[in-house]
C-alpha cells in the first residue's frame, strides 16, 4: 500500500511538472512573439532604471524574464550603451536613479560607459526624486554626475555626506553569555574575525579602513569636481554641508533642474526631436540585438559570491554563491572550445573556502597552459579568495574603487561550552585520536591543537603568497610587504603591483584581444560559459535551486537583506570552516 501511495504521488508530481513546463513554454513563446511585433521608432531616448541596481552575472533566461520580469544586468547596460552609441536612431539616454544600490566600483564602470556614450554625440539625462531620503546618497549622486543634465524632484535632497564605515564588535556581549571566539590569522590586517574577538577596532584595522576611505574619497571628490565644473575644495565643503535640500543643491551647481519625472522625460524627448519615444533598455536589446555577435570568440566566465567547493545549496529557495566545481567546469569547457581565443573572468567575490580557491587557481593555470589567455575583470570586491583565484591570470583589471588584496588567512572556531554550562546543558563525549575534538564547539584548543592550527595557517598563507609572487612576478619580500591580510582599493593595488590596469569590461576585453592576437579593428564575439540552458532545463534548474545565473526564487528578497545580517552570515560561514580566505568586513562604506 505504501509503495502504491508513493508511486501515485510521484506520477501526479511528474504530470504537474510537465504541465508547468508546457504552460511556461506557451508563455515564453507568446512573450517572444509580442516582443517582436512593434518596430523600434526612428527617434529613440533609451530608458534605464538604475534605482534597483545592476545584477552581476549573465543575462536572465527566458523563464526568468517571464516570472521575474526583465532584470537588467550590468552587461545588459553596457551592451545597450555600446550598441546605442553607434545607432543613429538613439539620440540620448534617460535614467532614473537615486537609491543607494550600486557599489562604488560598479558606479565607476557605469560612469565610464555613459561617458563613452556621450562622447559619440549623445545626451544623457538623470532624474532622481531624491539622493538618499533621510539617508546616505553619496554613491547615487556620484553616478548622477556622469550625466550632462541632472534633475531632482523639488522636495528631494542630495545626501552627499561623504563616506562612512562602521563595524560591530561582539566580544563583550558573547562573553556575557559564555561564548568565546578562538581564531588566529595571518597576519595583522586579516581582521575578518575581529568582530568576535575584539571589543573595539584595533590599530591595524583602523589604519586599513582609514587608508581605504582616503583613497575612495579622493576618487569621488576628484570625479564630481571634474564633472560639475567645481574645484575639489568646493566639493569637500559641500560634502561637509550635506545633506543639501533641493534648492541648495541647485544653487551649488550640484543639480541642473528641479522638477518631476514627467517633466524630465518631456525635456529628454524634446532634446531628441519631434516624435522621439522612450524605449526601455531590455526592449532595445531584444529588438536592436546585442553587439559583437560575430568575430573571434572571447569567453566570459562569472565568479560571483562566496567561494564554496560545490555550491551553497538551498533548494528552490536558495541563493547560489561561487561554486568552484561549476566555475572550474566552465573553464574546462572554454579551454576545450576551439573557437575560444581568450577568456575574461569576471570576479565579484569577498573570498571563502581556501580549498575551493586553490581548485580554481589550478584550473586557471591549466587553461593558460593550453594556450588560452585569461584576463580578470574585478567588480566591487575581489579580495582574499577572490584575489587568490585572480592571481593565476595573465592580466588583472580593477576599478579604482574595487576592494581587493587581503592576502591572508583566518581560521578557528567559536567555543560554546560556557554557554552550555549557563543553560544547564551537559555535554559529554567519546573520542578516538588525541585531536578528534579539535573542531568541536564544546571544547577549547589544547596547546597541541593550537600548534596544528598554526601549521595549517602558515601553510595556507605561504601557499597564497607563493601564488601571488609567481603570478605577479614579485619577490617574496615584496609580496609580504603588501600582504598581511590588508585590503586595498583598486587604485592602491595598481600602485602596489597587484593589478595591471584600472577600468572595467572594456579594458579587460582590449587586453583579451591583445593576448589572443586579434587585430584592433577586428570584431569579437563575447560568449558566456557555461552556455545558457534551454527553457525546459532552466525551469528544472530553478526548481532545484541550481540556476547558473544565481537568481533563485529568493533572489529579489535576498537583495534586501541588511548589511548587519550579511556580516553575521559571513561570520557564521567562517566559524563553520576549518580554514578560509575571506575579506575582512570593512563596514558598509557609503
Amino acid at each position: 500500500m505504501r509503495r502504491f501511495v508513493v508511486g501515485f504521488f510521484a506520477v501526479i508530481g511528474a504530470l504537474s511538472l510537465l504541465v508547468l513546463v508546457g504552460v511556461a513554454g506557451v508563455i515564453v513563446a507568446a512573450w517572444r512573439f509580442a516582443a517582436h511585433q512593434a518596430a523600434l521608432p526612428d527617434a529613440i531616448v533609451l530608458s534605464a532604471d538604475l534605482d534597483h541596481g545592476l545584477a552581476e552575472g549573465p543575462a536572465p533566461g527566458a523563464v526568468a524574464r517571464v516570472v521575474f520580469g526583465d532584470q537588467t544586468t550590468l552587461r545588459d547596460f553596457l551592451d545597450a550603451l555600446d550598441r546605442a552609441g553607434s545607432d543613429k536612431r538613439v539620440k540620448g539616454l534617460y535614467a532614473r536613479l537615486g537609491d543607494d544600490s550600486l557599489g562604488l566600483a560598479k558606479v565607476q564602470q557605469v560612469r565610464a560607459a555613459i561617458a563613452a556614450f556621450r562622447a559619440k554625440g549623445k545626451f544623457a539625462v538623470a532624474f532622481a526624486d531624491t539622493f538618499g531620503e533621510f539617508g546616505p546618497g553619496t554613491r547615487p549622486y556620484y553616478l548622477a554626475t556622469a550625466f550632462d543634465q541632472v534633475w531632482l524632484q523639488p522636495l528631494g535632497s542630495v545626501g552627499l555626506t561623504g563616506l562612512y564605515s562602521e563595524v560591530p564588535f561582539l566580544r563583550d556581549a558573547l562573553g556575557k553569555i559564555g561564548v568565546a571566539a578562538r581564531f588566529d590569522r595571518r597576519s595583522e590586517y586579516k581582521t575578518v574575525m575581529n568582530s568576535l574577538t575584539d571589543s573595539a577596532m584595533p590599530p591595524p584595522q583602523r589604519e586599513e579602513i582609514d587608508g581605504l576611505l582616503t583613497s575612495l574619497d579622493g576618487q569621488i571628490v576628484h570625479d564630481i569636481a571634474a564633472a560639475r565644473g567645481l574645484t575639489e575644495a568646493q566639493v569637500r565643503a559641500l560634502i561637509d554641508r550635506g545633506p543639501l535640500l533641493a534648492d541648495e543643491a541647485k544653487a551649488a551647481h550640484l543639480v541642473d533642474r528641479l522638477g518631476y519625472r514627467d517633466e524630465a522625460i518631456g525635456a529628454a524627448r524634446r532634446r531628441a526631436g519631434a516624435g522621439a519615444m522612450l524605449v526601455g533598455l531590455p526592449r532595445y536589446l531584444r529588438e536592436a540585438g546585442r553587439p559583437n555577435r560575430s568575430g573571434a570568440t572571447i569567453a566570459l566566465i562569472y565568479g560571483t559570491g562566496l567561494i564554496t567547493r560545490e555550491g551553497t545549496g538551498g533548494g528552490a529557495l536558495g541563493a547560489n554563491g561561487l561554486d568552484a566545481a561549476k566555475v572550474a567546469a566552465a573553464f574546462r569547457a572554454a579551454a576545450s572550445d576551439r573557437n575560444v581565443r581568450a577568456i575574461v573572468f569576471r570576479i565579484d567575490s569577498p573570498g571563502g573556502s581556501a580549498v575551493a580557491s586553490e581548485t580554481l587557481w589550478h584550473e586557471i593555470e591549466r587553461t593558460r597552459q593550453r594556450g588560452k589567455p585569461v584576463i580578470v575583470s574585478m567588480g566591487d570586491v575581489a579580495a582574499s579568495g577572490g584575489y587568490y583565484i585572480a592571481a593565476a591570470a595573465d592580466k588583472i583589471v580593477a576599478e579604482p574603487a574595487t576592494l581587493t588584496g587581503s592576502i591572508g588567512v583566518v581560521a578557528g572556531k567559536v567555543v560554546l561550552s560556557g554557554l552550555m554550562q549557563k543553560l544547564g546543558i551537559a555535554v559529554d563525549s567519546v573520542q578516538r585520536g588525541a585531536d578528534a575534538g579539535m573542531f568541536s564547539a564544546m571544547q577549547d584548543f589544547s596547546p597541541a591543537m593550537q600548534g596544528r592550527l598554526d601549521d595549517m595557517l602558515d601553510r595556507t598563507y605561504q601557499g597564497f603568497k607563493n601564488h601571488v609572487a609567481a603570478g605577479r612576478h614579485l619577490s617574496p619580500e615584496a609580496v609580504e610587504g603588501i600582504a598581511k591580510g590588508r585590503v586595498w582599493s583598486g587604485a592602491q593595488a595598481k600602485a602596489n603591483g597587484l593589478v595591471d590596469a584600472l577600468g572595467g569590461y572594456s579594458i579587460a576585453l582590449r587586453l583579451a584581444r591583445e593576448a589572443a592576437k586579434v587585430p584592433a579593428g577586428a570584431p569579437i564575439r563575447l560568449v558566456v560559459f557555461p552556455r545558457p540552458k534551454g527553457t525546459v532545463a532552466e525551469i528544472l534548474a530553478r526548481l532545484s535551486g541550481d540556476s547558473t545565473d544565481g537568481r533563485g526564487i529568493s533572489g529579489t528578497i535576498g537583495a534586501r537583506v541588511g548589511a548587519v545580517l550579511a556580516l553575521y552570515d559571513r561570520l557564521a560561514a567562517l566559524a563553520a570552516a576549518p580554514d578560509s580566505l575571506m575579506m575582512p568586513p570593512i563596514g558598509d562604506v557609503r
